[in-house]
């Protein structure tokens, strides 16, 4: 193999031939239920996501009295997840590449239902554990090809939102386990854990694959025939796919991609951009705060069940707004007031902490914990959770979608694995220092952005891949 450069080639949009959108002129009501029923049915792997992260809260005191589980044999099951998931995320790009985007959803469902099934019936830590380990397989697994897919089968002027709603999802997935966590068994919450994967098995035979897949596969016919069926039949896609031909053929001509191929300078701005932004979510202390959120509301000397019920109350009208602003105000200004919010959130927490340990304003401390988890629920949910996830499905070559979206995944996973199981030998340490040393990382999320995250907003996957690689088309 020849050591060097493999720079990407003059696109359509270069030449301004980028004039394809998906407008009110050329949309069609049944285009777009087919658009809205294929993102429903994939994002129902995103509320399996939310699902898992959600059960853990609710179902501590109940998996730790009926098996007697210690505080950290539980830390245990609950980081156990986040292991499988980097398995999954490991291979979920070839998986992807193998077998298509439909085709590995469906893989994760399955692991994913046997592994709630799994819990539900456990009468020890093995079975806990071995089912919290296969929910993490394929939640690795979905965690990048839901946006992936999404990203794929959208027209640019809305795949902003759509992508978005994949955060969403999570959200409520989170939600809707926090709430019926606080009044049914852990073993009934499993169970209804698993409904979402069945829902998501019966829609993927009715969804178009990714046109972009199919082409990538050579399947040019089927390619526009899912095109077709995405953008309406009366539609005219023959500049769109054209573009995507265009593309994928050019991308033909380079060799299959290869780990080491990803640490290319060619793709360096990508890889940093994406890595970057999947380190900074995690070690912001999001699955900190939300696998063990009763636990820090006990700490903070407030009710556990009024504070998870708080924080659905916040996170899903705000995921919900960011969806809305995802398309109308850019990717980046929401990172950045989003990554600002999380900020002041730990830092309101983390004072309040402080305040405690010196036994300063104890009656008025509580209230200052809920007021910082609210606010850094409700910043979170706005922009940093959903959208590194959407700029990782924007900024990569298909040629190297693959390696890269797992390898980004993996980064975000291990991250979520080092929060989660840390988290709680961290509050024992210092309360106030976990919740300090939060903000600074959300502090510094914000420079991140500022300094090197690029706008995606309304711009095609071509236009994007490209215009993050211009150093090497200048070669």
């Amino acid at each position: 193999m020849e050591n060097k450069e493999k720079s990407l080639p003059l696109l359509p949009g270069d030449r301004g031939k980028y004039d394809v959108g998906f407008s009110s002129s050329s949309s069609s009501s049944s285009s777009m239920a087919v658009l809205v029923l294929s993102t429903s049915v994939a994002v129902s792997g995103s509320y399996v996501f939310g699902s898992a992260v959600g059960f853990s809260s609710p179902a501590q005191d109940g998996i730790m009295n009926e098996l007697g589980l210690s505080l950290a044999e539980y830390s245990f099951f609950g980081s156990i997840m986040t292991i499988g998931a980097m398995l999954g995320a490991v291979m979920s790009g070839r998986i992807a590449d193998l077998m298509g985007r439909r085709g590995i959803m469906g893989f994760a469902d399955i692991f994913c239902l046997t592994a709630w099934l799994a819990i539900s019936f456990s009468k020890d830590a093995l079975w806990l554990y071995l089912g919290r380990f296969c929910l993490g397989y394929g939640v690795g697994l979905l965690s990048y090809v839901v946006p992936v897919y999404i990203a794929e089968i959208t027209p640019k002027d809305l795949r902003g939102a759509f992508t978005a709603v994949n955060q969403l999802m999570i959200c409520c997935g989170v939600s809707v386990l926090y709430l019926i966590g606080a009044v049914i068994n852990w073993r009934i919450l499993s169970l209804i854990g698993s409904v979402p994967c069945v829902l998501q098995l019966i829609g993927l035979f009715i969804i178009p694959e990714s046109p972009r897949w199919l082409a990538m596969k050579g399947r040019w016919s089927d390619s526009e025939v899912a095109l077709q069926r995405l953008r309406g039949m009366n539609a005219k896609i023959d500049d769109e796919l054209d573009e995507i031909r265009e593309y994928t053929e050019s991308l033909r001509q380079l060799s299959e991609a290869r780990l080491h191929d990803l640490f290319q300078w060619t793709y360096a701005h990508s890889l940093i951009v994406g890595v970057g932004l999947m380190v900074l979510q995690q070690f912001g202390g999001v699955n900190g705060i939300a696998y063990y959120a009763s636990a820090i509301f006990v700490s903070a000397g407030f009710s556990s069940r009024f504070g998870t019920m708080a924080m659905v109350v916040v996170q899903v009208p705000m995921t919900l707004f960011g969806v809305l602003l995802m398309d109308k105000s850019g990717r980046k200004p929401l990172l950045m007031v989003s990554a600002a919010g999380t900020c002041l959130g730990c830092l309101l927490v983390a004072v309040s902490f402080f305040l405690q340990d010196i036994e300063v304003w104890k009656e008025f401390t509580p209230f200052m914990a809920l007021i910082g988890i609210l606010v850094f629920t409700g910043s979170f949910s706005l922009g940093m959770g959903g959208i590194p996830w959407v700029i990782m499905s924007e900024i990569f070559p298909i040629n190297m979608k693959g390696l890269a979206g797992s390898f980004v995944t993996v980064v975000n996973w291990l991250g979520s694995w080092i929060i989660s199981f840390a988290f709680n030998f961290l509050m024992d340490w210092s309360s106030e220092g976990t919740f300090f040393g939060f903000s600074v990382i959300c502090a510094a999320t914000v420079l991140f952005v500022a300094k090197l995250v690029p706008e995606t907003k309304g711009r095609t996957l071509e236009e994007i891949q490209a215009s993050m690689n211009t150093f090497t088309r200048t070669l």
